[in-house]
């Protein structure tokens, strides 16, 4: 449990922090309510979305899955596909497991205590700190990076915030600041002032309500800081795409069940050294499922998918199968020929399926 403070020993700063946050506090469906599972669903679904992104998929979460219960008795298909859009799939999955836990463990009831709160599927520090703060009003911490970035202005820290050390010496200092009544309304006050006035790029300092307590304010670095120091750098792979048709079905691959997008359905596509070279791996793949390929020489779309340690640079193209069999086999006689990740689907489906990334960007393609 995170330490709190009295009143007198508050920074002068914390309060006027409040004060600022009870007038300007975004009006969100999660806030209020105490509901721990809609807070909970609320801070997962906004780790890497912005909050009035999000918030469309929140409010249809919750008229889907309203309660842990519904949650937990969903299958990880229909769960997944309700997070279409948001991208980091298994965050949803790892939600839904966590969910379960909660159900079967701990009767229903989100427990009340950082260790319990952490031992769940995908809860991290941050996540449970703001659960528990929020719902419960404990005094528990929510570092993220909104959080990092205001302490190491507030506090004018050079150490790298991505780094162990500029860590562990900010999340000493939120937690040496935390109002001992409201850590709840407190974490949220540095979301709402890190999305509206602290932010990244250009901070908002002249509107700051505590610029006069910020000490890279006063010495002129509020620019230079935070310091990040990224270690790992992102592959750029070259992926050729194939909106390919046997009639008025389009062929389509679904995902191994681990790793990447996992078990979610694509176009069939080939990664590969170079875009030539991913064309004859097109080719090559459709064939040894019994098609001859006609890919027309234009490309219909350019996309660019970044993940965390990987990149598309992807080139879609549009082409027409031959079934290499029977001139009288029928769709569904075809279908039956192919692998069991492979399947013909009529365009008028495609909203019934979850899409791997920016696959479902392609649709709209597709007559």
């Amino acid at each position: 449990m995170s330490k709190t403070n009295t009143a007198a020993q508050e920074p002068k700063w914390v309060q006027r922090l409040l004060d600022w946050y009870d007038v300007n506090k975004r009006d969100l469906p999660w806030r209020g309510v105490g509901d721990p599972y809609k807070i909970w669903v609320s801070e997962v679904m906004s780790q890497q979305t912005r909050i009035e992104a999000m918030k469309p998929y929140y409010d249809n979460w919750m008229q889907l899955f309203p309660t842990v219960e519904a949650l937990a008795e969903a299958s990880e298909d229909e769960v997944v596909h309700a997070w279409q859009g948001l991208g980091y799939y298994s965050r949803a999955r790892n939600l839904r497991l966590g969910v379960q836990e909660v159900v079967s463990n701990y009767g229903g009831v989100v427990p009340m205590d950082r260790k319990s709160m952490e031992s769940l599927k995908g809860v991290g520090a941050y996540t449970a700190g703001a659960v528990l703060s929020m719902a419960y009003n404990l005094p528990e911490v929510a570092v993220d990076g909104n959080v990092l970035r205001i302490y190491a202005r507030l506090y004018n820290i050079n150490d790298d915030i991505l780094g162990a050390v500029g860590k562990k010496k900010i999340t000493a200092l939120v937690e040496e600041t935390l109002p001992h009544d409201r850590p709840g309304d407190f974490n949220q006050s540095l979301m709402d002032f890190g999305s509206s006035l602290c932010i990244p790029k250009s901070p908002r300092c002249s509107d700051c309500p505590i610029n006069s307590s910020c000490e890279a304010y006063a010495n002129g670095t509020t620019a230079d800081l935070p310091v990040r120091i990224k270690k790992t750098k992102s592959i750029t792979i070259p992926l050729v795409v194939g909106l390919v048709q046997l009639g008025d079905y389009y062929l389509l691959h679904k995902r191994p069940n681990t790793g990447l997008l996992r078990s979610m359905w694509e176009f069939p596509s080939a990664e590969a050294s170079d875009f030539s070279a991913g064309e004859s791996q097109l080719k090559d793949l459709l064939g040894a499922l019994g098609f001859e390929l006609k890919l027309d020489s234009t490309m219909v779309r350019e996309l660019t998918h970044v993940f965390s340690h990987r990149k598309w640079e992807m080139k879609t193209y549009q082409g027409t199968l031959i079934w290499r069999g029977s001139d009288a086999e029928q769709i569904a006689a075809i279908q039956t020929k192919l692998p069991a990740d492979y399947m013909l689907l009529p365009r008028l489906e495609f909203a019934t399926y979850t899409w791997a990334g920016p696959h479902g960007k392609l649709t709209e393609l597709c007559k």
